[in-house]
């Protein structure tokens, strides 16, 4: 007897397995045509600036002088490459990508907790929060260059053990502290909305199982919420740290690149629209691009997010 129902539980395990990939690739075929017209439309809008962009990049070319454009193919490349200017920005960066972030990933999963735990005005609490996203970043920027004065700003006064006449921008890392928290403060929101819909995911049967065995709060936390929350943030970090790497807006307001803030973005910006060099702006511009191709491959794979077992399939 066993040995005639055992195959028949195999047989029905192949079968279930069967009709779970076979929804699986439908679904995805379902998703690439819903999604396949925002890509061609996206394609048509961005694919010519990226091409214009890259054969800009093997020219020497100025707009001082137009008609002095001269091919020298790839030593744009090797001339940022090779500029200590070029790394030095590049650090910068990745110290407001990384820091912004996981500041960020901390506040914004302790807003999301509070709003999804809260049962009265809801809808006062998120829209609250979601003020500082709402507001224009160079409105926020002036705001916060304001803040952070040493003439008529009110931060050194709020701060025990700094004079009040410390000046900020008069370094390099207080300047770029001065930069993050205004980068935090703006884009916290967003960061929270994104973990919000994640907490909403996870199921609270596992949760009061995890309390009925005896988890305290945060193994339940640790076991179970951030496990099973692991697609949301992979996205919330994936859009977050694309974006700050990109930082540009705060550091135009704040500082204008002095003291060594100044980005990947803003040398691009100061190559292409204050020197008029188009080729090495061009150039700096596809370093970007392909640095940002390499940031996001990095996440997924750091996360390694199964998105079959995200949605309960596997």
């Amino acid at each position: 007897m066993t040995t005639v129902t055992a195959p028949r539980a195999d047989a029905t395990n192949r079968g279930g397995g069967k009709v779970a990939s076979d929804r699986a690739r439908a679904e995805n075929r379902l998703g690439q045509r819903l999604v396949a017209p925002a890509i061609v439309l996206m394609l048509i809008v961005t694919a010519f600036p990226m091409l214009r962009a890259l054969w800009l990049s093997v020219f020497n070319y100025s707009l001082a002088a137009p008609d002095d454009r001269e091919v020298v193919w790839a030593q744009n490349y090797l001339t940022a490459l090779s500029d200590p200017l070029f790394w030095k920005t590049t650090v910068i960066t990745v110290a407001y990508m990384v820091v912004t972030v996981a500041i960020e990933l901390v506040i914004g999963f302790v807003f999301a907790m509070v709003m999804h735990r809260l049962v009265f005005a809801r809808g006062i609490v998120r829209t609250s929060i979601l003020i500082p996203y709402g507001i224009i970043t160079v409105v926020s920027g002036f705001t916060w260059q304001f803040a952070f004065s040493s003439t008529n700003g009110f931060v050194n006064g709020w701060i025990p053990g700094i004079d009040d006449t410390f000046n900020w921008f008069g370094d390099t890392t207080p300047a770029v502290i001065a930069i993050c928290i205004s980068e935090i403060w703006k884009t916290t929101p967003f960061m929270s909305l994104l973990l919000l819909a994640g907490l909403a995911q996870v199921s609270e049967d596992m949760i009061e199982a995890a309390k009925v065995d005896g988890a305290t709060w945060w193994q339940r936390l640790w076991k179970v919420v951030l496990p099973n929350m692991r697609a949301a943030i992979m996205v919330a970090v994936l859009f977050r740290a694309l974006d700050a790497y990109r930082i540009f807006d705060n550091i135009f307001v704040m500082t204008n690149g002095a003291e060594d803030t100044a980005s990947i973005s803003f040398l691009t910006y100061r190559q292409t629209i204050e020197q008029l060099q188009l080729g090495m702006g061009s150039a700096l511009s596809v370093l970007l691009f392909l640095s940002v191709l390499l940031i996001a491959w990095l996440i997924i794979k750091l996360f390694r997010v199964d998105l079959a077992q995200a949605r309960q399939e596997g």
